[in-house]
């Protein structure tokens, strides 16, 4: 199994459709074709993958100078908990820190209940779009635009 694979069956049980937060395939693979994005997943354990191992989570990632956005964070349901999104959290921030940035940045819907885990991860509310996303009933929701400095 491939590590694309992998990212894509912890996205596929890990966004609730309803949200409408999952990519496509074609998506995700469209993005790491570019130099500057790319995805850490861990497994259960919070170690890299490797040969043999199964993903309980990922990060994607886009890198600009001085800064880099998270894009997707997800943690497989039954791995929730454990401390697994946190851990992906820090690797991110590091991959940043070491690759010279001076800020993160995440996007996130209204209510999105890993609200709890940003702030705790240090980052704090910059903006706000209304009426940025649509559920599948058509609900608008903001989006919720966070930072951190480095």
């Amino acid at each position: 199994m491939t590590d694309i694979d992998q990212l894509m069956e912890v996205m596929e049980s890990a966004f609730d459709p309803y949200w409408r937060e999952s990519w496509s395939r074609t998506q995700v693979e469209g993005s790491l074709a570019l130099p500057h994005t790319h995805a850490i997943m861990c497994d259960a354990e919070l170690a890299p993958l490797t040969s043999g191992s199964e993903a309980a989570g990922f990060v994607l990632a886009r890198r600009a100078p001085g800064e880099e956005e998270l894009l997707l964070v997800a943690v497989r349901p039954e791995q929730r908990g454990k401390g697994i999104g946190r851990h992906l959290l820090d690797l991110f921030i590091e991959s940043a820190r070491a690759n010279g940035a001076d800020n993160v940045f995440l996007e996130m819907r209204e209510n999105n209940p890993a609200e709890s885990l940003y702030r705790a991860a240090g980052f704090a509310p910059i903006g706000r779009r209304v009426a940025y996303y649509r559920t599948a009933s058509g609900e608008p929701l903001d989006a919720i635009t966070f930072g951190r400095k480095l």
